[in-house]
């Protein structure tokens, strides 16, 4: 039976498979819009229980401080209990003490017997009560023995003022006995232990929510960042699929035909695609990605960036501005190798502008050292630079500050702390001669002949190489520049980059 469901339901899906590539454009849309919508449902589901949390949270910390305000409340009704019992007992008592005003002594008949201060009235319902009654705010009655104790107090002297915060003490029956002005019924409530008394507290929503709130920029992240990087994503994917897609139907077109005719032009058809491809795949990428991937990743840099510095509000928890670096490392990270990318599809396809004329090699030496200064004193490397008074070379500034910051940053890259670099420019024979000199970790014959590769990366102990596109970039600025370049060096006994340019003008 199950296998009988299961054969009719493949011709069903089948059919949607059939309809999904047919009409990849709307099944990428919709793929989008889910994908989108499962994360906005997630970060709204977290921001919901997150939110319940904190308040369940406030209301057991209310819960906590409505028992601490019962247990000063209970203890400072006792001390007025007491001093009742004391003057009761024949005692001197002052008044004023916990803020007693008056005090009488009746027997069980209700007549008075003795009085500090004005004369007290008993209520009638004290009489019967037989029990601690508090039957107006300040009027706090209680039998001792025989007798029946009426003492007039100031609500106020019952609680100190930070634990009055928010709270209030209430009497049977909803009076209200002290209160500051801030609470609010419907908070936390705990009964005065021995005393017809109830404390309450009220939450404060707005302290409990503020963590939370400040976690918002976090959670729109969570859910426009997937949303931006999917859509670049899916727009180069069918931008690739609908051209293989044309491809692949010329073909089929061709074959249609008769079939000598048709060998002979899909081979014709294959040969010029692939040549066409082979030369221009890497434009048609970098087309692609320049606009399609850098435009996520700023909106990814941005939007950490924004939750790191807080401009919103603060996050939360110190981690979420932790996290928010670490993905704004990352993405500026992938943003300068994608440029490296862009910057050697450039120089390769002969786009890289370049303006030839007389340029100050020693000065633009003087500000790549200059700029590397700093790298080079974290890592306690000697970076140097000798150079005679001017040399003037036959180039474009802005390549051969290119080309000499490649150079650097590799040799800052392969030396060890503790190591030096040294950076000459002198004229030889009608040329302008760059050395870029380390006692480094050095190269073998293999990668000397193998420096200049694309990507090709010499992974060292303890050096963090990058995309390895810089010597390539390098080698093919200086060729364009009609200059030369070389590089040599021995395994531990450091390395040389030899740049040449034709002789300028001098300045």
């Amino acid at each position: 039976m199950a296998q009988a469901r299961a054969v009719a339901g493949m011709p069903f899906a089948t059919g949607v498979a059939r309809l999904a590539t047919r009409n990849i454009r709307a099944t990428v849309l919709v793929s989008l819009v889910l994908i989108c919508g499962s994360f906005a449902a997630a970060a709204a589901l977290q921001m919901r229980n997150d939110r319940l949390h904190a308040l369940t949270q406030a209301q057991f910390f209310e819960a906590e401080r409505a028992r601490d305000v019962a247990a000063a409340a209970g203890a400072s009704l006792d001390r007025l209990a007491a001093l009742g019992r004391a003057f009761a007992d024949g005692q001197a008592v002052a008044p004023g003490v916990e803020g007693v005003s008056a005090i009488t002594v009746f027997d069980a008949s209700g007549l008075a017997l003795s009085t500090l201060g004005e004369p007290l009235t008993l209520p009638p319902e004290a009489i019967a009560a037989g029990k601690p009654m508090l039957s107006a705010p300040g009027l706090l009655t209680f039998p001792y023995g025989e007798k029946i104790v009426a003492l007039s107090f100031n609500p106020s002297a019952l609680l100190p003022a930070r634990l009055l915060s928010r709270a209030a003490l209430t009497l049977n029956g909803g009076r209200i006995l002290l209160h500051d002005k801030t609470w609010r019924d419907g908070g936390a409530s705990a009964p005065v232990e021995g005393w017809p008394v109830m404390a309450r507290t009220a939450t404060d929503e707005e302290a409990a929510l503020a963590a939370w709130t400040g976690s918002l920029p976090l959670y729109l992240f969570v859910i426009l960042g997937p949303a931006l990087a999917g859509g670049a994503l899916a727009a180069v994917f069918v931008r690739e699929f609908e051209r293989r897609a044309r491809a692949a139907d010329a073909i089929r077109s061709l074959r249609a035909t008769r079939p000598v005719e048709a060998k002979l032009l899909v081979r014709l058809a294959e040969a010029e695609r692939r040549a066409v491809e082979d030369g221009r795949a890497k434009s048609e990428f970098i087309a692609h990605m320049s606009h399609e991937m850098r435009t996520p990743l700023n909106a990814i840099i941005g939007f950490s960036e924004v939750i790191e510095r807080g401009f919103y509000g603060a996050v939360g928890h110190a981690k979420y501005i932790e996290y928010a670096h670490d993905i704004n490392e990352a993405g500026r990270n992938l943003h300068d190798k994608i440029g490296d990318i862009l910057e050697f599809a450039n120089v390769e396809a002969g786009r890289y502008p370049l303006t030839i004329g007389a340029v100050d090699v020693c000065a633009v030496a003087g500000d790549c050292v200059n700029e590397h200064m700093g790298r080079a004193f974290s890592r306690r490397i000697a970076l140097e630079l000798g150079f005679a008074d001017s040399c003037s070379a036959q180039a474009d500034r802005l390549a051969v500050h290119r080309i000499l910051a490649n150079l650097i940053d590799n040799a800052l890259t392969y030396t060890p702390e503790g190591g030096t670099v040294r950076v000459d420019v002198r004229e030889d024979e009608g040329a302008v001669v760059i050395r870029v000199i380390d006692n480094g970790h050095g190269f073998t014959r293999a990668e000397v002949g193998a420096a200049g590769t694309p990507f090709r990366r010499f992974d060292r102990p303890g050096a963090v190489t990058g995309s390895g596109l810089g010597l390539a970039i390098a080698m093919s600025l200086a060729r364009r520049l009609n200059g030369a370049m070389r590089l040599d060096g021995t395994p531990g006994g450091g390395s040389i980059a030899e740049l040449r340019f034709a002789q300028g003008l001098r300045f």
